[in-house]
């Protein structure tokens, strides 16, 4: 779906022939009363509960028939809150691609501000990666779900109007039945640069451990920020391990100081791979995508690659390979600059009260949707 217009009023948005405007009383209904058994996540912006609608006519139906959606319930947080909440529906009630979580309607009623979405029966890829339980995810699924991502953020890169996503993370990812991985929660998108500027200066928000450093030294916000939390999401893919780990000690809290070193060498990188994987991952493969991911964590935006160039990358992983599997394997380069050195990222104020800035730390951000 093509390019969204010059910013529009709140009229102008919730009028989106796309959505549905749901009452709050048809919610209630949909929910259960918001019962707790209903659901299915908590985060720093509310509640996200299950719920049944009817698939044509999207009114409320008894739970159990009819189809399953996910209904986000915010806390009534003023105006930041409302804010977010209005973003989501502009963006989501403008744009439609198969990696974009589909957005159904919305309920302003008083205080209150939900969002319907369709139901993602897997939940997120911060569940998948780090919480005990489900299955640990193989290689294959996690090649997938790179792929995913990319698709859904290399489809805002590249629209007429480009959107920057701004919170590119692991609980932001969520997967369907079949671990399509969708992007969520665009409550922080932000329009891009626009005739000669080259970037966007904004407050700083996102989340701690993903956020691109010349973004939370400046708030200077390009696509290639967007680039740079895409690393990280795929070194978390690669390594099964958070972004930022309180629980660990020293240079091991920060994922991208602890793994860089490893990255771009052959011998080491088994190192930092998941263990969950049991050695099942093609080791060129791996390192393929070390590197990509070493590429993305660039120091300098500039040396990023575009995410269009990212996703290439990675479907030429998951693509078959038809030539005999050594000589391909053998030539395969990603012709993008490699940044060898592994630069120690400059911290910035921003990171001494993670609690207190607007960048939350993981304790806090558990945005299930």
């Amino acid at each position: 779906m093509g390019c969204l217009p010059t910013p529009r009023t709140e009229g102008e948005i919730l009028s989106s022939p796309n959505l549905k405007p749901f009452s709050f009383s048809e919610l209630k209904n949909a929910t259960r009363n918001f019962r707790p058994d209903s659901l299915l996540g908590e985060g720093g912006f509310g509640y996200v509960f299950k719920g049944w609608i009817d698939e044509n006519t999207l009114a409320a139906t008894k739970p159990g028939s009819g189809m399953v959606v996910a209904v986000k319930k915010l806390k009534p947080e003023g105006f930041q809150g409302h804010k977010e909440w209005l973003t989501e529906v502009d963006y989501l009630g403008q744009l439609h691609h198969p990696n974009l979580v589909k957005l159904i309607g919305y309920c302003s009623e008083g205080e209150n501000r939900l969002l319907v979405y369709e139901f993602m029966p897997k939940g997120s890829l911060e569940n998948h990666l780090f919480r005990r339980g489900p299955q640990p995810l193989s290689w294959v699924v996690r090649l997938k779900v790179a792929i995913g991502a990319a698709r859904g953020l290399s489809f805002l890169h590249d629209l007429k109007s480009q959107v920057i996503y701004r919170d590119f993370k692991a609980s932001n990812i969520l997967l369907d039945g079949e671990f399509n991985a969708k992007l969520s929660d665009f409550g922080l998108a932000k329009a891009g640069p626009t005739g000669d500027r080259t970037h966007v200066s904004t407050q700083v928000m996102g989340t701690h451990g993903y956020a691109a450093p010349e973004y939370v030294a400046t708030g200077r916000l390009t696509a290639k920020s967007d680039v740079y939390s895409f690393g990280v999401v795929l070194l978390e893919l690669l390594s099964g391990r958070r972004a930022v780990d309180k629980t660990k000690v020293g240079v091991e809290q920060n994922l991208v100081d602890w793994a860089k070193p490893y990255l771009g060498d052959k011998r080491k990188l088994f190192r930092i791979m998941d263990t969950k994987l049991g050695g099942q991952y093609p080791q060129k493969s791996a390192y393929t995508a070390a590197t990509l991911a070493l590429q993305c964590l660039s120091t300098e935006a500039k040396l990023r690659p575009k995410m269009s160039e990212v996703l290439a990358a990675l479907e030429q992983l998951e693509a078959p390979k038809t030539a005999s599997k050594h000589t391909q394997l053998d030539q395969q380069s990603i012709p993008l600059p490699v940044q060898k050195s592994p630069i120690r990222q400059h911290r910035s104020p921003m990171h001494l009260t993670p609690s207190a800035s607007p960048l939350p730390s993981h304790k806090q951000s558990p945005r299930a949707y």
